[in-house]
């Protein structure tokens, strides 16, 4: 029997970062590689990827890893797994392009080449396994969903996708190739649940949306229309290229993101443009001179996710572009509902700037992932035995399994999967088993180090109650502070304003100190530091009722302690010392030849008569300056 297994990295419970593995015998197949954009408590946060510790341990049993499309949300895992572990990647030719774009930047990925372009008429075999692919419809051309065939059936993961009768030629999925599959005994799908959620609007379809685009630019007449879109959200910029054309605009992309998208679609012709390039694109120094009813910026911002961008245009803190009563900022991406109130708040600050704001999400219900209905007529083409519900957070794996059970699928035979579940295939069922942790690998910056919940939960403390720092000498040996402790706040409270609080938590800060100084065995200044940290806490929090971040800062007087001279001997000494080395350097200098018992002797005489010493150097010095003196009159 076949060992077949099931495990969720990411994609489950969640919104973003997709990332499957299926493992047959003793190989691994990773179902895309996806990373996700921080939530709002998440602070400073840049990207949000899976843990790859599974991964890296049992890297030699991975086949390899299979892309459904381009977006961050299934390929912007990549840059950091491939530093970890090298193993061939497939995809469709605009997938790998996006894919390649993703890891340029990473100086150890320079060599690595182990692309692999298939499309819906591509099988590759490995034996225990056949895989193979086939076209969806997506927000993307060339997505993919991609078939496991084992000999216990077949393993679906359909990627995202949705049913458009409307979608073009790149865009459509083929049903003819749909059957094909469902013929065959499917005994697991993994199907996109994202959009099955009712939100009480019907599902347009994407010639819609295009019209509802090129007429927002028509009504924006005489304005500068900014458009907000996720960069490698091809069709959004496809539509936003022909309603630029449409009106007689030029087109500026702001940033390097999008930018490279683009061209990298340009090159594949997998856009198209209306007008020549040089009629229809301008660059960012252009916005200075050209009529505001003749611009359209594309913006979007790190790694292609523009929110977090547009509000800081929104701001005032972007440096090309300054907002006004002669704008429209047209917001064409759908936000997930984690940031649902960054965006709220965006706007409000967009309006303050005196823009005119329309978002797309607002006025129609466009999604690149398919309704509860077409979710079931995919279940319909697949007939699988067992139903996992992925792609999105809890609530919509509900309205998916609910959706699934109007098709026939039992309950029993519908998987609700954590990250990190094992599901193992008995030849009945799919049994949990032997699960592990997976948790979440946070970005900030370029780092490939996860920040970790502990920095995360200092950063959330700092935003929401502040720091307050005491800093206080000590004499260790004394057993005793010897300076007022001096006491600064950040984000608490205003020092002036409490001074009475301030005294309080010095006197504090004093009584914790001498109180450990005193009954401590054995000095330690973490446990020193800890004792302050508590008695501070406790009274701050019990006089506020909030908690910042308590540091205390201790220093220590008389470290480096020397021997006490008075001011004279002390000076007579040092000179004493550096003039008998030097009288000591050049006779060494003129008898070579000197013998041990010499140097011993003038050693003892050194340790012997060191005031002697001082003040035979002293007055040698003094005859050196009286002849240089003469020398120089």
């Amino acid at each position: 029997m076949t060992d077949l297994r099931i495990i969720p990295f990411g994609g489950v419970r969640e919104n973003g970062k997709n990332m499957y593995a299926v493992s047959v015998n003793d190989e691994i197949f990773i179902l895309d590689a996806g990373l996700k954009y921080p939530e709002t408590e998440q602070l400073g946060i840049d990207v949000v990827i899976p843990d790859f510790e599974y991964l890296v341990n049992n890297q030699e049993k991975i086949a390899g890893i299979f892309l459904t499309h381009g977006h961050a949300d299934s390929i912007g895992a990549l840059p950091y797994l491939l530093q970890q572990l090298q193993v061939p990647i497939f995809g469709s030719e605009l997938t790998i392009a996006l894919a390649k774009l993703a890891i340029q930047d990473e100086a150890d990925l320079k060599a690595f080449d182990d692309f692999h372009v298939v499309n819906e008429n591509t099988e590759i075999d490995f034996g225990a396994v056949k895989v193979s692919f086939f076209n969806t419809t997506h927000t993307i051309p060339e997505a993919l969903g991609v078939v496991l065939g084992t000999d216990e059936g077949q393993i679906v993961y359909t990627g995202h996708f949705k049913f458009d009768q409307t979608a073009e030629a790149s865009y459509q999925t083929n049903y003819a190739r749909l059957a094909e599959i469902g013929a065959k005994p499917v005994l697991a799908l993994l199907a996109d649940a994202a959009g099955t959620e009712d939100i009480g609007k019907p599902m347009v379809s994407e010639k819609k949306i295009h019209q509802y685009v090129e007429d927002s630019f028509v009504a924006a007449k005489g304005k500068r229309i900014i458009v907000a879109v996720v960069a490698s959200n091809i069709q959004r910029v496809q539509q936003v290229i022909d309603a630029t054309a449409k009106t007689h605009r030029r087109l500026i992309f702001s940033g390097q993101d999008v930018e490279q998208i683009v061209h990298a679609a340009l090159n594949l012709g997998k856009l198209n443009l209306p007008m020549p390039k040089e009629e229809l694109f301008a660059d960012l120094k252009d916005l200075e001179t050209l009529p505001a009813g003749q611009i359209v910026v594309l913006e979007t911002g790190k790694m292609g996710e523009p929110v977090k961008n547009l509000h800081k245009m929104a701001k005032g803190e972007n440096p090309n572009i300054r907002l006004g009563d002669s704008d429209l900022v047209f917001i064409a991406t759908t936000p997930s509902f984690a940031v649902e109130s960054y965006v709220a708040q965006t706007r409000n600050l967009l309006f303050q700037q005196g823009a005119d704001v329309k978002q797309i999400s607002t006025d129609l219900r466009s999604s690149g992932h398919g309704s509860a209905e077409d979710v079931q007529m995919m279940i319909n083409f697949m007939k699988p035995e067992f139903f996992f519900p992925v792609s999105g957070e809890f609530r919509v794996m509900v309205t998916a399994k609910a959706a699934a059970e109007e098709v026939n699928i039992p309950a029993k035979k519908i998987i609700m999967a954590k990250r990190g579940d094992q599901y193992v295939y008995d030849g009945q069922t799919f049994e949990k088993k032997g699960g592990f942790t997976i948790g979440e690998t946070m970005i900030d910056g370029d780092s490939l180090n996860d920040i970790g919940n502990v920095v995360l939960r200092d950063r959330r403390i700092l935003s929401e109650d502040g720091v307050f720092v005491t800093v206080v000498t000590i004499d260790r040996k004394k057993r005793k502070v010897v300076s007022k402790p001096k006491m600064t706040s950040r984000g608490f409270v205003y020092v002036k304003a409490n001074r009475d609080l301030m005294k309080e938590a010095g006197k504090l800060t004093i009584d914790a100190i001498e109180d450990y100084l005193k009954n401590a065995k054995a000095f330690d200044w973490n446990e020193l530091k800890n004792g302050v940290r508590e008695s501070l806490s406790r009274f701050l929090f019990n006089e506020t009722r909030r908690r910042p971040m308590v540091m205390p800062v201790v220093m220590e007087v008389n470290q480096n302690r020397r021997p006490h001279h008075t001011k004279g001997q002390e000076t007579t000494g040092q000179k004493g010392k550096k003039a008998n080395g030097n009288k000591d350097q050049k006779k060494g200098q003129k008898n070579p030849g000197q013998n041990n018992n010499q140097k011993k002797q003038n050693n003892q005489a050194k340790q012997n008569k060191p005031k002697n010493q001082g003040n035979k150097a002293k007055g040698q010095k003094n005859q050196d300056q009286a002849k240089q003196q003469a020398a120089n009159q």
